[in-house]
């Protein structure tokens, strides 16, 4: 079965009590115990919820995992899988990786004893010599964020499992329509599930995808132990969300990629991040891994002054953090998604003053150009 079909048809569609086209909203704390002696699938909602184990078996059979779980953000998800590990433990990290994971990574964790190392995991060499020998995972997301870099999800993998570690993937650009990385031999899969799999910047949720029975009771542990679960509601809403997902990410793809030509071509645009254009450092790995470009892009203005003027002037998109909305959105990294991370280390990586995130929507992209074209234009007084 085809991806598309499988959004729609993958064993969670139907109510099995009365074949209701959508699961019921489970909006129970409790559940009564027949008998004391039989442990049942459902007994305290933080544990187990119906409505929860429809999204999680979806997302499950959307990634080739072996167990899916729903968490109360995407940070709870990555925060929950950090946990796995103890006191000594060592992981290594992409640098320019998104900046709520560099924040756990640097002031959080590191209390408790786990040393994280950040590096350019587009480069090989670099993650084969930060292998130490308390070393147990690496953590990559590619297409980065907000830069859009490529990490080789195959060879990384394969240097991971010569030396027996966890590879965890933030999907989340992505999502399991465009990328699937379990397929390359990942252990984990996170998404930020607030951004392409609900769709309509109306539910904040995480989810985590991973391979084995032993990570699956590991993460379980985690996941009942800290109860960051993610409520009924909130589940109906990204299983009504992932319905839609192959169709929306094509509209949103073909959006990126002709803002992206046009902005490449545009007097105020020093440089546009992008793996749909031809020149963008990565993109031959990128398509060997993905099925798409997917729909953010960056791009650098010539100056500051034009980037924050842009950002104050544009109207047809949201001015906002998050992603992958059905509305266009701009976001000023240096500011908002990365304002975490320190100055110095921002404009090592290249995440500057002049730079932008979009995160196409589905609105017509030519009155999408129209708006960007008028405020790079429009100078403040």
């Amino acid at each position: 079965m085809k991806f598309g079909s499988k959004l729609i048809h993958n064993g969670n569609e139907i109510d099995e009590h009365t074949g209701a086209l959508s699961i019921p909203i489970y909006q129970a704390s409790t559940y009564h115990q027949k008998n004391m002696d039989i442990q049942q699938e459902f007994d305290y909602s933080r544990s187990g919820n119906p409505t929860r184990k429809a999204l999680e078996d979806t997302i499950t059979k959307l990634e080739n995992g072996d167990k899916g779980f729903a968490f109360s953000s995407g940070m709870a998800a990555t925060s929950s899988v950090f946990s796995i590990f103890s006191a000594g433990d060592h992981l290594i990290v992409c640098e320019d990786v998104y900046g709520g994971t560099y924040r756990i990574g640097t002031d959080f964790f590191s209390r408790f004893n786990v040393e994280v190392t950040f590096l350019d995991a587009t480069n090989l060499r670099k993650i084969e010599e930060s292998i130490r020998y308390n070393t147990k995972a690496i953590f990559l997301e590619t297409p980065s964020n907000p830069l859009l870099r490529i990490t080789n999800l195959k060879e990384g993998i394969k240097i991971a499992k010569a030396h027996d570690l966890l590879v965890i993937i933030d999907n989340t650009f992505m999502s399991p329509y465009l990328q699937r990385p379990m397929e390359l031999g990942a252990d984990i899969i996170i998404h930020s599930a607030t951004k392409f799999i609900g769709g309509h910047s109306d539910v904040v949720g995480g989810l985590a995808v991973v391979k084995g029975e032993l990570l699956a009771k590991k993460i379980y542990q985690v996941q009942n132990s800290f109860g960051a679960i993610l409520g009924p509601q909130d589940c109906w809403l990204l299983m009504r969300g992932l319905k839609t997902l192959k169709v929306r990410m094509d509209y949103q793809q073909q959006n990126a990629q002709k803002l992206a030509e046009w902005l490449n071509e545009h007097e105020r645009v020093e440089k546009v991040y992008y793996p749909g254009l031809k020149d963008h450092v990565g993109r031959e790995i990128h398509f060997s891994q993905a099925t798409g470009a997917g729909a953010v892009l960056s791009f650098k203005t010539v100056d500051e002054k034009i980037a924050r003027n842009f950002m104050s002037n544009v109207h047809l998109s949201a001015v906002a953090v998050s992603l992958g909305g059905v509305e266009t959105i701009v976001s000023y990294p240096v500011r908002m998604s990365h304002a975490a991370m320190p100055k110095d280390d921002r404009e090592r990586l290249g995440i500057t003053d002049n730079l932008i995130r979009i995160s196409a929507g589905l609105e017509d992209v030519d009155d999408l150009i129209e708006d960007f074209n008028r405020a790079l234009f429009l100078d403040d007084e």
